[in-house]
């Protein structure tokens, strides 16, 4: 997705590529160490919007930097971008508890069969991966002909090997998940929404938070109707590129974005890649709208931060482990979850 750092000059890529580039991941060339300890390359990251600080200055001394607005004041402040219309930034939209229960909820039953995943494509439908890399298990592929794999204990998998069939563990797989989606279900390879695929309806208690957030950027008298959603899961290293979301019907209803983890950067573009992104922090509780004419502006995830003085989830590790044991805080230390609600029809 991205050309490397000597293919092309600054001058030859959009505003918006100048932008991914800048604060994409690099590390230093020069490094004697392994990956995992290669040392950042140091970015400029003065310029980006700090909506969390912007909304503590705003509630101390009633003061907005030039160029944002408040839209409404309930219990915090719901920012606006004034030359991006339909666009909502809520910092902290998410208790600690919220973030934890829809942490667990996409590693645990969102991926879950008949929801689809970046794996169906290969392996089929795989059920209980979460589990299943927790208890150190291998998926086999039993049958050739047919596809048909099963996860077996890792004392089990020397048959298999023996046998030569393909095998993966399932912690390298959920490490490997890239996205689900709930609801209906969108077919990435034709990019549109199959409405005949079998899929499992969105929770409740997730299509009521997302209809509370989505309510101040609906038409008036509408309600927001949550029908299909999509989970993007980063690890280290990994990033969303420019794009738009546009294959639902009426582009004046929200996306509802809601942020967990580690802390990203986020740009938010134009109506076209020359349009210089406004780039901003999303942090584990943030959520933001995307409608009307926002819903035209070309966005992406440049980077996400996993070292520990940066990704400012120490209270949302501790929380998870307290909770539920250490799995779950191992996974989101270096992991960013991202759970998009949709208005299909």
């Amino acid at each position: 997705m991205y050309e490397s750092a000597n293919v092309a000059d600054d001058a030859d890529r959009t505003a918006f590529r100048r932008a991914e580039k800048k604060y994409k991941l690099y590390y230093e060339q020069d490094s004697k160490f392994t990956r995992k300890k290669k040392l950042p390359k140091p970015i400029d990251l003065s310029e980006l919007l700090d909506f969390n600080l912007i909304s503590q200055d705003y509630n101390k001394n009633g003061v907005l930097p030039d160029g944002i607005r408040v839209s409404k004041v309930d219990s915090s402040p719901v920012f606006c971008i004034e030359n991006r219309p339909g666009f909502y930034f809520i910092p902290g939209a998410l208790s600690l508890e919220e973030q934890c229960k829809w942490i667990k909820e996409s590693l645990t039953n969102f991926p879950q069969p008949p929801n689809r995943t970046n794996h169906n494509a290969i392996y089929g439908p795989i059920a209980d991966l979460f589990d299943s890399a927790k208890d150190n298990k291998v998926l086999v592929q039993e049958d050739l002909v047919n596809n048909k794999w099963k996860f077996y204990e890792e004392v089990d998998t020397v048959k298999a090997k023996q046998s030569n069939c393909k095998s993966v563990s399932a912690s390298v797989l959920l490490r490997k998940l890239r996205w689900s989606t709930l609801g209906l279900q969108f077919d990435w390879s034709k990019r549109n929404y199959d409405v005949s695929l079998p899929h499992n309806n969105i929770p409740d208690a997730l299509c009521q938070l997302a209809k509370t957030h989505a309510a101040i950027a609906m038409p008036d008298g509408e309600e927001f109707r949550p029908e299909g959603a999509i989970v993007n899961y980063f690890g280290i290293g990994d990033t969303l590129g420019g794009h738009l979301d546009d294959m639902e019907v009426d582009w004046s209803k929200p996306i509802v974005s809601m942020s967990l983890g580690c802390k990203a950067i986020f740009l938010l573009g134009g109506k076209s890649k020359d349009d210089p992104p406004h780039a901003m922090y999303l942090r584990s509780g943030d959520v933001v709208l995307m409608a009307g004419e926002a819903r035209e502006c070309f966005h992406g995830v440049p980077r996400i931060f996993t070292d520990e003085e940066n990704a400012e989830i120490g209270a949302l590790e501790s929380e998870l482990s307290h909770e539920s044991g250490h799995f779950f805080a191992e996974y989101i230390k270096t992991s960013r979850i991202n759970i998009n609600i949709r208005q299909v029809l």
